[in-house]
């Protein structure tokens, strides 16, 4: 009797539930932690209530930004945007590190797509093929966690939370954690497709058949 072939679903979802859960937990924590509602002038001309924490000076900050206007009661999900600060953070309506940031209809675009990513995702997680393949399965779980972490955000605050600031040689616009996972993800998923080479199917073990002996007649 044959074994059953081993499959690494378990660390697909492993990897996706706890993206999700690091994810939020970073904005709500960092959000909360770095909180402030003094306002003070950009160079834009826009009020900006920030208290940044500088992680390794001249390289990475922590940077929560807040306007000056309060989240309504009367609005849903009043309870889940409050946890961190009654006033509303600022929101990136675009996709990743602040692409279309500017457009509140990015948001609404952005939330299709990640709606038919992380079904796409699921989908091709249920091959048979798939879930045999441990590398493909950590790459399609960080990028459901990231498209996950980012996905409740536009649901619930009608835009993504951003708070990691690298500015080394280059000074990159600000991120999370989701889209951590989800350029990770993505980089192994360009590494399989142009590096790796895929290992062969064995086929299914044929089961001997047992050698008939002859009787000899006396």
């Amino acid at each position: 009797m044959t074994s059953p072939a081993r499959t690494y679903r378990w660390l697909f979802w492993t990897l996706a539930l706890a993206g999700f859960a690091v994810d939020q937990t970073t904005k709500y924590g960092v959000f909360a932690w770095r909180y402030s509602d003094v306002p003070r002038p950009t160079v834009s001309g826009h009020l900006v209530c920030e208290n940044p924490y500088t992680v390794a000076p001249g390289v990475f900050d922590l940077v929560a930004r807040y306007t000056v206007q309060p989240w309504s009661p009367d609005e849903p999900f009043y309870a889940l945007r409050t946890i961190s600060g009654p006033n509303r953070p600022y929101l990136n309506h675009g996709a990743l590190f602040g692409f279309a940031s500017d457009t509140s209809f990015g948001n609404t675009v952005f939330l299709s797509i990640s709606v038919v990513a992380a079904l796409g995702i699921m989908v091709w997680s249920l091959r048979a093929s798939a879930a045999r393949d441990r590398y493909l399965c950590f790459a399609l779980g960080l990028i459901l966690a990231g498209a996950l972490g980012n996905f409740y955000d536009r649901v619930v605050f009608g835009g993504v939370r951003d708070f990691l600031h690298w500015y080394k040689w280059y000074d990159w616009p600000v991120f999370n954690f989701a889209d951590c996972c989800l350029v990770c993800g993505a980089g192994l998923l360009m590494l399989e497709a142009f590096l790796r080479t895929p290992t062969p199917e064995q086929p299914p073990a044929q089961t001997a058949a047992a050698p008939v002996q002859e009787t000899v007649a006396s």
